[in-house]
């Protein structure tokens, strides 16, 4: 018999591995434990099969394994993370920090709660009918809805605005933004028709305007903020107060995707507002609420009350809805701007904090991880979340020497879990990114990880 079917024949038996000590007492169904250790077989058979393992495990180890993945399970998920990437909006760590507002409220909504119900007149509401005028005094647009994410915002308003004719959309704006996605192909995702006009680098009125012309003319024109890349050298672009002139004389919508919706404040000038889109012209405006916003998931749609309208009595805007706990963490989001306290929001925070204050935290854990002050360095951080590509600010780090590759995993895998960054052979632990009441938690962390505790 071949070698690789005698390993097959060494595969634990099922009854064996159910029996076993390491899963008789797992607080799992056993349903459950048998399809887990199931799929663990089959994808050990094919490594028996394919030759990448040459001899079957003993059932007793083989079932040590199972109940480790039903362990791993077992942990809440996602976890919590100290970001000290120097990355402010970090996509893959879950963007804007909330407020312990926007947390509180969040909890308070968890359970059951006046979603759709006005508990005056005790009769169903609308779950939006707080959030919206709230968002609409902040944003400064006459009327607001709101989505699960941008994407959806963009999905919803190119499907609705676009019409029978669709959207017109420069080719050097046809972003592509993580995994792969790509704004037209999403724009298009609900039937929508997406004319790309222009060039890659080159986008005149006129191309907008052979766009409105002719049997085939596009219902809407779409204009997308470059989120997380720039063009120089020889471009062109047609500004958005242009557009809207344009959109006007040709009665049809223009639908600005700002992506990441600054409201101003404490965040550098150079990313329009969305109250500034609007007054530029731009019929609705799409944004994130987990980016500048500094709230939670969702996509925020503003603009003039007829749009919106449209909009919202859309199917597609119930099949998009945020839940309850989202307006919930929305709302608070919303009051921290509209109160002027926005600077609590851990994303303002974090970028109103000093060189001073960032330094004087690093002197502390250093001291505490026994560090000397060489271990303390100037850094460049950035706001990230596809906000102003290219710019950084200023920042103080902890640059750790050593096997590099080494100490992020022991720091990403400990608890709780720190990822920084690795440069020139070091790893950089970026404090701008770090909420202040962490530095206890990452001083142990980092303690730990340097001593191969973890």
């Amino acid at each position: 018999m071949p070698a690789n079917d005698n390993a097959l024949a060494g595969l634990p038996k099922m009854d064996r591995l159910l029996a076993s000590d390491a899963l008789a007492r797992v607080p799992w169904q056993r349903e459950v434990v048998r399809r887990v250790a199931t799929i663990m077989l089959d994808a050990l058979r094919t490594e028996l099969r394919t030759g990448a393992l040459a001899t079957a495990p003993d059932a007793d180890l083989f079932a040590a394994s199972v109940a480790a993945q039903l362990e791993a399970w077992s942990r809440p998920r996602p976890q919590r993370v100290i970001n000290a990437t120097g990355v402010v909006l970090h996509t893959n760590l879950g963007r804007a920090p909330w407020s312990g507002a926007a947390i509180d409220a969040a909890v308070a909504a968890a359970g059951a709660c006046d979603l759709e119900i006005d508990l005056d007149r005790g009769v169903r509401g609308s779950r939006l009918a707080t959030l919206r005028p709230l968002l609409a005094a902040v944003i400064g647009a006459p009327d607001v809805h709101v989505v699960n994410n941008n994407a959806a915002a963009l999905l919803l308003a190119c499907t609705v605005l676009g019409g029978s004719g669709g959207v017109a959309l420069s080719h050097g704006q046809m972003v592509e933004i993580g995994d792969g996605f790509r704004v037209a192909t999403m724009a298009a995702a609900g039937g929508c028709r997406v004319v790309g006009v222009g060039s890659t680098n080159r986008t005149h009125l006129a191309d907008y305007e052979a766009a409105l012309d002719g049997e085939s003319a596009v219902s809407a024109i779409l204009w997308v903020h470059l989120s997380n890349f720039e063009q120089r050298g020889y471009v062109a672009d047609v500004e958005l107060a242009a557009l809207a002139k344009l959109a006007r004389t040709r009665g049809v919508p223009l639908v600005a995707d700002a992506g990441s919706g600054s409201l101003g404040g404490v965040l550098p000038d150079r990313e329009p507002t969305l109250a500034q889109y609007v007054e530029r012209g731009a019929d609705v405006v799409l944004a994130s609420g987990d980016k500048l916003l500094g709230g939670p998931q969702a996509g925020i749609i503003a603009g003039g009350a007829g749009w919106i309208e449209r909009i919202r009595r859309h199917p597609l805007a119930r099949a998009l809805r945020p839940d309850k706990t989202t307006i919930a963490a929305l709302h608070a989001t919303a009051l921290a701007h509209a109160r002027t306290d926005g600077g609590a929001l851990p994303v303002y925070a974090m970028t109103l904090a000093t060189l001073e204050m960032l330094r004087d935290r690093a002197r502390v854990i250093a001291d505490r991880i026994g560090a000397d002050s060489s271990t303390i360095v100037d850094a460049a951080a950035t706001l990230g979340g596809g906000s102003m590509p290219g710019e950084t600010m200023p920042s103080i780090a902890l640059r750790i020497v050593g096997d590099a590759s080494a100490l992020s995993r022991r720091l990403r895998v400990g608890t709780p879990a720190i990822v920084g960054r690795i440069d020139d052979g070091a790893v950089w632990i970026d404090l701008r990114t770090v909420a202040p009441e962490d530095d206890d938690a990452l001083a142990r962390g980092l303690a730990a990880a340097i001593a191969g505790r973890w």
